[in-house]
């Protein structure tokens, strides 16, 4: 049962296919080359038995017209048959029998008879037909030719016969040919079969790897160095590989992130809860235990949100509605809401130049991109004198959005990783009761998604000391009405 189950693979695998293919190719190739040398020998050896036919016959009108008899060099396996005007056997040579004599008669004088009947004589030479036909008695075809001769006594016609293939050339030929092509094909079927098999080993190798590779041991590579296609394959798998790896890694530790995210407010409100019922407390106490839980359920329920847009993010479960909107109108219906929060912290929210700049995006995500920069940057801007600026422009045919403070600025080390989930620049800072000072790390990971599905990229500038500048360029622009007109 084995073997039969390892037959079958066998015979439904790409290999097998492979040298089936080529060796059918090869196959109607051979056959087709073969029968145009076979085409070839026996229009040749037609040619050499009328040629031989020819000569014979014109040394035995040479004889019939007195010339020495001596000429005519006719052999044992040769047919010679004279006749009369009448049909009547003056001479014949070489026929088994009488009936094989009128069947030859009889064949001649068809053929005489049809050439007089065309239209068209220009197919025989001097009134000469030559037909091929099977003799009896003997195993090879015979060339015959019949032509009316005439003598000083009288006139009839001659029937001279000659072996078509006297050495069986064609015969020969042809089981030549036949066993060259078979043994060819035998050849070329084991050649594929181990060749198939070299090239294809590759791919045996890649298979196996693949089955014995798992969640946990995606750091093993096939380092394949060849050049071909199959190398580029196992190239392409140890990308994918790698992408996996790095995919994995980073579910591992966002699951890890969001768990210490999590941990922290839930031994927080455990610890006031339990310190809350402990003992009997005044009021002003379960005021403040009230305030406590509630801030972090609030940090909580922020922290889950955002975990739920991005995860709809990833999976591509986020449909987004592409309009022809006003990038500054956005930003400016941003500041206004956010305007409480930076009342709040003493801080300055400004709003610079906003020309007209429109774009095609979605105005709820674009209206959460830039509330979550604005967010970031007062969550960072300490101090009553502190400000935030807002602005957008059109430089030729890309929109920006820029989004810069005057705060604490952030460090050239941090700045590859501020997109990152859960990174914060601040780590040791806690979070307020009121704001949330230092937010949950995923604000600015939504912005970079939000902006990638924009067909556009953020860019941030900043020194510590001297505040941080947000700029998002966006490439979808759609130019205002009056300004296409005036373009």
């Amino acid at each position: 049962m084995k073997k039969f189950s390892g037959l079958q693979v066998f015979l439904h695998s790409i290999r097998f296919r492979l040298v089936m293919w080529f060796t059918l190719i090869l196959a109607l190739v051979l056959v087709a080359f073969s029968g145009f040398i076979y085409y070839n020998q026996a229009r040749d050896i037609r040619g050499d038995a009328l040629y031989r036919v020819e000569r014979k016959l014109a040394d035995i009108e040479e004889a019939l017209n007195g010339t020495d008899e001596k000429r005519v060099m006719l052999q044992a396996s040769d047919v010679l048959v004279l006749l009369d005007q009448k049909g009547n056997v003056l001479v014949g040579q070489g026929i088994p029998s009488s009936e094989d004599m009128l069947a030859l008669v009889k064949t001649a004088q068809a053929a005489l008879a049809s050439q007089l009947a065309q239209a068209n004589p220009d197919h025989a030479s001097d009134g000469l037909v030559s037909w091929i036909s099977e003799w009896k008695g003997v195993t090879s075809h015979y060339f015959f030719v019949v032509k009316p001769v005439a003598t000083a006594a009288q006139s009839g016609y001659v029937i001279l016969g000659s072996p078509f293939d006297p050495y069986k050339l064609n015969n020969r030929l042809m089981v030549t040919l036949l066993l060259g092509n078979l043994l060819t094909i035998l050849v070329a079927l084991s050649g594929g079969l181990w060749l198939a098999d070299r090239a294809m080993r590759p791919v045996h190798s890649i298979t196996q790897a693949a089955r014995t590779i798992s969640e946990t041991d995606l750091n093993r590579r096939l380092n394949m160095n060849s050049k071909d296609e199959l190398g580029e394959l196992a190239s392409t798998f140890d990308a994918m590989l790698g992408r996996l790896q790095t995919a994995f890694e980073r579910q591992r530790q966002f699951v890890a992130d969001a768990s210490h995210e999590l941990r922290t407010p839930l031994t927080i409100v455990n610890l006031e809860s339990n310190r809350a019922l402990a003992s009997k407390r005044t009021a002003p106490e379960y005021q403040r235990a009230l305030g406590v839980i509630r801030s972090e359920n609030e940090f909580m329920s922020h922290l889950v949100n955002d975990l739920l847009t991005l995860a709809r993010m990833d999976s591509g479960q986020m449909a987004m509605e592409m309009t022809r909107l006003d990038l500054s109108e956005v930003a400016l219906d941003a500041l206004e809401r956010l305007s409480p929060l930076a009342e709040r912290k003493n801080i300055r929210l400004e709003a610079g130049e906003m020309p007209e700049v429109y774009i095609l995006g979605d105005r709820q995500y674009l209206m959460q991109m830039i509330s979550n920069l604005v967010e970031n940057g007062i969550k960072y801007t300490d101090g009553p004198e502190k400000c935030m600026r807002v602005e957008t422009g059109l430089d030729e045919t890309t929109a920006w959005l820029r989004v810069s403070d005057d705060g604490a600025g952030i460090l050239p080390e941090h700045l590859p990783h501020l997109f990152d989930r859960f990174f914060r620049v601040d780590k040791a800072r806690s979070r307020g009761e009121d704001d949330q000072q230092g937010g949950n790390g995923l604000g600015l990971a939504i912005v970079d998604w939000i902006v990638r599905a924009h067909d556009g990229k953020v860019f941030v500038e900043s020194k510590p000391g001297q505040g941080s500048s947000f700029e998002v360029r966006f490439n979808s622009t759609v130019w205002p009405i009056s300004q296409q007109a005036a373009r």
